[in-house]
């Protein structure tokens, strides 16, 4: 992909996702604003942690138990 293709992309995705809001109902101009607002907030989560996939996960992940009534019955 070259740098013109993303770009090309990015503003299609862009217009149709403008488009559908206004089409649900919302004014293009709160769009707009909604968009650079979560663009805004994408940059600070970028700033605060630029590869969130390599945080190791603080939760257990406990197996499932067969631990109940029906489980002993086979």
């Amino acid at each position: 992909m070259t740098m013109n293709d993303w770009r090309a992309d990015l503003h299609l995705g862009l217009e149709k996702l403008v488009d559908a809001a206004v089409v649900a109902g919302a004014r293009q101009e709160d769009v707009y604003a909604a968009v650079l607002d979560e663009i805004g907030n994408l940059r600070l989560a970028y700033e605060r942690d630029p590869d969130p996939a390599d945080d190791v996960s603080e939760q257990v992940v406990e197996e499932p138990s067969n631990n109940w009534p029906a489980a002993d019955k086979g």
